[in-house]
């Protein structure tokens, strides 16, 4: 049923399309042609609403509000035109025209919410600016001269101002939605494509409005198309499969800036200087210009100030999770053989100042590669991280226990003599799980030697340990004896 829908109405809307170029221009026969169509798409999705039952099916019943309404002020202003009726301007018509911006926007504000639960500021920063620079293009084209008109009174300058405003509502929207995260199925682009036909038909007009040029009935037709297609797109999202997955939340997009978003970005941050120059050259800049313009770049420069300020912020994030990576064993979170060779010394000229004991442990889990051969890898490692989990227990809060390679461990005891380095080595070593022992050597540091020789000495410990059999704690001699 999905791609018979989807089909179906795709050859509607190519001879619905096809079929108004050949309808006179001005006709009643075009008038009904063009809310034909409205309806029809605002009816595909209420089909597909009804067929495929979506997540966020008010989302949908939204958009056919909203292409209803607008579909339904052609219908209107043709009504108040043929019967003579002296509203002027706004009119009823005007209502149902509007009606598609609230509709509209409250739905993708809707689909945004489902789609990026988490907090995505940095799109929310990015889609401000854009629609900041680009609004302001729109303050000075399209609102300021609609409030200008002083023959329409307070109402109509609230109408006049409402259809601009409404487009840059929406494009903030739109922008909003295309920026943030992925899955950006064939429901998603049709609706975008909606969305960004009724901009360019409002621009457009906008435009031909600004130049008072009176366009003749094949250009007519052509910007009535970009509405039309508006309504269709919405239609085509709605008879897609994909209308069903299109509120799934989305995974957040990389904090990187790519280039085409550098390059919007960098282009709505020139929009108010480019403004002014282009006004000067024109001779046509006016205090309240300078006021609008100025008031636009300060907000497009504390946009951007904001948007680096949160890239740097992100930036210093990642790098403390690069390092934290760099001295963090993978296999049991414990501090590697890097993060020890910093930390020992550090600890020592602590140490040295304060004159406190300082002992170092090194630990080697006895007949490692047997167990491995007996059980496999995969429980050697689970042996790894059970014994790294059962050891912490056992230490001090000051204590630091770090996996120096393989089955070996260390342990730093600061303020822990050799007797007391002894029980909680020792406890450690009863801790062992699995039914497994270790060896280890303890060293006391002798106020004067570096962080490598306290190391070696609790390391040729060590080996005694295993020579004497294993499974015990052996003391390392004193470092004089060492370098004899």
């Amino acid at each position: 049923m999905g791609s018979r829908l989807m089909r179906f109405h795709l050859a509607v809307a190519a001879l619905a399309l096809t079929g108004y170029f050949l309808v006179p221009d001005g006709s009643t026969l075009q008038m009904i042609w063009q809310v034909a169509i409205g309806w029809y798409a605002a009816g595909m999705i209420v089909a597909g609403i009804r067929h495929r039952r979506p997540p966020m099916s008010v989302t949908w019943w939204l958009f056919a509000l909203g292409v209803f309404g607008n579909s339904s002020g052609i219908l209107v202003e043709w009504i108040l035109t043929r019967t003579n009726t002296e509203w002027g301007f706004p009119s009823w018509a005007d209502a149902a025209y509007l009606s598609l911006y609230p509709a509209v926007a409250m739905g993708m504000l809707l689909l945004i919410w489902k789609r990026t639960p988490h907090r995505d500021w940095a799109s929310l920063l990015d889609a401000t600016t854009m629609t900041t620079g680009l609004g302001l293009l729109a303050w000075i084209f399209m609102v300021k001269p609609a409030a200008a008109d002083e023959s329409i009174g307070l109402f109509g300058h609230i109408i006049s101002v409402a259809y601009p405003v409404g487009d840059i509502v929406l494009l903030a929207m739109t922008v909003r939605l295309m920026i943030s995260g992925s899955a950006r199925n064939a429901a998603f682009r049709l609706v975008c494509a909606a969305l960004l036909c009724f901009l360019a038909g409002d621009v457009a007009w906008a435009a031909i409005n600004q130049v008072a040029w009176e366009p003749g009935p094949m250009a007519h037709k052509l910007l009535s198309v970009v509405f039309l297609a508006g309504f269709l797109c919405f239609g085509a999202a709605a008879a897609h499969p994909d209308m069903r997955s299109l509120s799934r939340p989305v995974a957040p997009r990389s904090w990187r800036i790519g280039r085409p978003l550098l390059l919007a970005l960098t282009v709505a941050s020139l929009v108010g200087p480019g403004l002014l120059v282009v006004q000067s050259v024109l001779h046509r800049v006016r205090g309240d210009d300078v006021l609008s313009i100025a008031l636009g770049c300060v907000a497009l420069s504390l946009l951007v100030v904001t948007r680096m300020s949160q890239l740097i912020r992100q930036l210093d994030v990642q790098t403390e999770k690069v390092r934290e990576l760099a001295i963090t064993d993978e296999l049991t979170g414990l501090p590697n053989r890097r993060a020890w060779n910093i930390e020992l010394p550090r600890t020592i000229e602590r140490i040295r100042r304060t004159r406190d004991p300082l002992t170092v442990a090194i630990i080697d889990i006895d007949h490692f590669k047997l167990f491995n051969d007996a059980y496999g890898h995969l429980t050697g490692d689970r042996l790894l991280k059970e014994a790294a989990a059962a050891w912490q227990d056992q230490l001090r809060t000051a204590d630091h226990l770090a996996r120096y390679g393989g089955e070996e461990f260390v342990v730093m005891l600061p303020n822990a003599t050799v007797e007391q380095a002894s029980e909680i080595v020792d406890r450690m070593r009863l801790a062992t799980p699995l039914g497994q022992t270790f060896s280890a050597g303890i060293a006391l540091w002798n106020g004067a030697e570096t962080s490598d020789a306290l190391t070696a000495r609790a390391d040729k410990a060590l080996y005694e340990a295993k020579r004497a059999g294993r499974n015990r704690i052996v003391e390392a001699g004193p470092a004089e004896a060492l370098a004899a």
